[in-house]
């Protein structure tokens, strides 16, 4: 079995009939609603890794995924896992097999297959060593076991701890290894220690997802709300003000002064003045591609519906009417706007790359000081 002390970013570890299954919501909150799109997301160990010191030269991590197919897309790649040595990459590996999720992606009906744990074999330089396994970001990841040639032993992380709080971009989406989503980035380029809250499709301002944030120990928080409540139409103007103000009282409630980035959406042509939801290019997947389209009435917007360029501005009159001196507010665009759009589009129309992703990560890591005004 794998120590749990070994296993960071995550916040609850069940143990399975296998090992150990990382989640990033807490059963209370997990308990607290049955939509299958947050249970599929939650699981997925986007920020997870295994920390350790050892002198070891060889380690063997017996690993069980679950694929996803969607019924009628082209077939995903297998979920990487990135082996730093001292902070610096020295391997990346894939597990084959597994478990298998077949998912119709209109209905989201699904069919589970089981299948068998892979050992990733991992070689590593002698010498005492911190090893760092990011796990797939986007692929559910029970971990089985783990052996060594020598002893490993946790590794005591003094680095502030930054919660932060998305939708599929700070999940990770579309960037190709765990190392490469945009929060990692920043959190490696500003030494912190990353609790990765990002729920693809599920930033949604539920609030169990606030008292978790309420919940969890942190020197700084970030929350990125917006591209959600607005391809899945879920809200009007009227309630977004109020609903953020709430979320915003709950984390306050356990974190009264700790720095907090209220984070708007980055650029996405399709949402920027039209409204959702957003629904699957059927061109496109004619095409063997998947690609997304808006499909509200820009002329809803007058009746309250909600845009980016809504979203963006009703974010920062709460921040100006809260008067929180350790709130501040980020203007997503300025981590990648229009012009960045031109230069490095979004391949299926809302997600970003792995180049977008480290970009992104770059200019959130050099924003400055936390709680002051960008």
């Amino acid at each position: 079995m794998i120590d749990p002390t070994l296993v960071t970013g995550a916040l609850e570890l069940e143990r399975t009939d296998r090992g150990l299954l990382p989640h990033r919501l807490p059963a209370w909150a997990r308990a607290q609603t049955d939509d299958a799109q947050l249970h599929l997301v939650e699981v997925q160990p986007a920020g997870v890794r295994l920390a350790l010191r050892t002198t070891a030269t060889r380690l063997e991590l017996d690993v069980l995924p679950t694929k996803r197919r969607y019924a009628g897309t082209p077939p995903r790649p297998d979920g990487w896992y990135d082996v730093l040595v001292d902070g610096e990459l020295a391997q990346r590996l894939q597990a084959p097999g597994g478990n298998v999720l077949d998912v119709e992606m209109m209905t989201g009906a699904s069919t589970f297959t089981p299948g068998d744990p892979t050992t990733l074999t991992i070689d590593l330089p002698a010498g005492d060593k911190r090893v760092e396994v990011w796990l797939p970001h986007d692929e559910q990841t029970e971990l089985v076991d783990l052996r060594a040639d020598a002893a490993v032993g946790p590794v005591p992380d003094d680095r502030p701890r930054w919660v932060h709080h998305g939708s599929s971009i700070s999940h990770g989406s579309m960037a190709t290894h765990p190392s490469e989503t945009w929060p990692v980035v920043a959190a490696r380029l500003a030494g912190l220690d990353l609790v990765n809250l990002g729920l693809g499709g599920s930033a949604l301002l539920d609030p169990f997802v606030a008292r978790t944030i309420r919940d969890t120990p942190a020197d700084l928080i970030s929350v990125k709300l917006g591209i959600n409540l607005v391809n899945q139409d879920l809200l009007r103007r009227r309630a977004l003000g109020p609903a953020v103000h709430g979320w915003l009282d709950t984390i306050r409630d356990g974190h009264p002064e700790t720095p907090l980035r209220l984070v708007s959406p980055i650029h996405c042509a399709i949402h920027e003045s039209t409204p959702g939801p957003s629904g699957p290019d059927m061109t496109a997947l004619a095409e063997g591609r998947l690609a997304f389209l808006a499909t509200g009435d820009p002329a809803s917007v007058a009746g309250g519906a909600l845009t980016l360029e809504v979203v963006r501005e009703v974010l920062a009159e709460v921040v100006e009417r809260r008067g929180d001196p350790h709130l501040s507010y980020v203007d997503g665009l300025a981590l990648y706007g229009a012009e960045d759009a031109e230069r490095l589009p979004l391949p299926d129309n809302l997600h970003p790359d792995t180049n977008t992703h480290r970009l992104i990560g770059e200019r959130f890591a050099g924003l400055g000081g936390w709680g002051e005004e960008p």
